[in-house]
């Protein structure tokens, strides 16, 4: 496949799967926040420039529960470092050739779902694009944005009758990320997989969440630096 609108368009094809995934937990963010009190501009806002998943419901409890802004900031901060990995790491599978002219715009959509997909096309053979990587993230990244406005607009009582639906809209992104790993794994990865998934596992139920990711982020790194 060669040119930059096939490759483009081959980006938001492949986020599709994403897509699926994104616009209902979205909606059910945009419920939320306007059960918060939230208006549906500030809904919106927060996906628009905050764009963090599961993120964004810590910072509408840490909010609406009075929580200074400036300890809002720093554990969304905290919890979502993990992304500063992403690049470096998409980029090492990519090759030394492979371009970065405009890293600095497409890197802002590699969430955990956009890197999965991504990984998942190197390992399949298929050679780096940043039209392919504008594509995938530009497909998640509306249906995000598009989902928390649809979300916000039907209002805070919209999920009232469907209480089993809106209690497991919120296994579906781990669900949809936990299947982009699987579909990437191989024997190699074992290892180093399992130790970070002790790690965090361990780190959080000792300390907390935030904290068993981060560990288990450093424990799979320095496990697959000593496995090379």
């Amino acid at each position: 496949m060669t040119g930059t609108r096939p490759l483009f368009l081959a980006g938001l094809t492949a986020s599709l799967p994403i897509v699926m995934g994104y616009f209902p937990i979205a909606f059910s963010f945009g419920v939320t926040a306007t059960r918060a009190e939230f208006t549906v501009l500030e809904a919106t806002a927060l996906s628009l420039i905050i764009y963090a998943g599961a993120s964004q419901f810590l910072a509408l409890a840490l909010l609406s529960s009075g929580a200074p802004v400036l300890v809002s900031a720093f554990t969304l901060i905290a919890m979502n470092l993990r992304h500063v990995l992403y690049g470096p790491a998409l980029m090492r599978q990519a090759g030394r050739e492979a371009s970065t002219r405009y890293a600095w715009a497409w890197a802002f959509g590699l969430t955990d779902e956009v890197f999965g997909q991504a990984l998942g096309s190197l390992a399949r053979g298929q050679r780096f694009s940043e039209p392919y990587m504008f594509g995938l993230g530009l497909g998640a990244y509306a249906s995000w944005v598009l989902g928390t406005l649809a979300g916000a607009v039907a209002g805070g009582g919209v999920l009232d009758g469907w209480p089993s639906l809106s209690a497991g809209l919120g296994f579906m992104l781990p669900a949809l990320f936990l299947a982009l790993l699987l579909s990437i794994l191989n024997r190699r990865q074992l290892p180093v997989t399992a130790v970070s998934g002790a790690v965090t596992v361990i780190g959080t139920l000792m300390f907390s969440g935030t904290t068993g990711i981060l560990l288990g982020i450093l424990a799979g790194a320095l496990a697959g630096l000593v496995r090379k």
